[in-house]
């Protein structure tokens, strides 16, 4: 019976549309790998549980001890006093809280204790802490906590500046803001050696 009261019949082999959709449902479903308990956490559940499994997956991936590389430092025989700056150094990591990537440019300065870093050593820090799941505020204070023990000096500075994929391909979809950090230890606190770090680094 219909809307207005009128008795519908179907052939024999008709059926109504409702229960054609619903049965091409079942039928789809039945033919999937899913389990049976595939439905019972909503998309925000297996979202956070995912989450969970995939930072843990490279947080050992990224910050496994025995990836970490192998620093060779070197008397430095020139008495080189100044500040030495390696600049525009590329890196990749992935947003922990969108599991999109955020990459960049990241800046290093520093003053010589006695020694001096092979340079693609220092590369290979800041790669070593921007293969894992990473926010740039802890990425910025690793590198350069990670530094200032191999060196053997508080002289330290660390800038990154990097485009983030989550405000680009999402939510507001900027894809022109750039996220800027910084962390100064030692003489670069002093803002004369700042503002000169920040200039070489232009």
């Amino acid at each position: 019976m219909n809307e207005h009261g009128r008795v519908i019949r179907f052939a024999e082999n008709e059926q109504p549309a409702e229960n054609m959709a619903t049965e091409h449902y079942v039928s789809k479903y039945l033919e999937t790998a899913l389990r049976a308990d595939a439905f019972d956490m909503n998309n925000e559940q297996k979202i956070d549980v995912i989450a969970t499994h995939f930072r843990e997956i490279l947080h050992t991936l990224g910050l496994d001890p025995r990836n970490r590389p192998s620093i060779t430092l070197f008397e430095n025989k020139y008495r080189y006093n100044q500040m030495l700056v390696e600049k525009n150094i590329s890196f990749y990591s992935n947003c922990e809280h969108h599991f999109v990537p955020f990459m960049g440019k990241l800046h290093v300065g520093y003053f010589s204790s006695g020694k001096v870093i092979g340079l693609s050593k220092i590369h290979r820090v800041v790669k070593y802490y921007a293969n894992r799941p990473q926010v740039q505020e802890r990425l910025t204070v690793q590198i350069s906590k990670e530094l200032q023990e191999i060196l053997e000096t508080k002289d330290v500075a660390v800038l990154i500046d990097a485009a983030h994929l989550c405000v680009a391909s999402r939510g507001v979809n900027d894809s022109d803001s750039r996220t800027v950090t910084a962390c100064y230890d030692g003489r670069f606190q002093n803002e004369e050696t700042k503002s000169n770090f920040l200039s070489l680094i232009k």
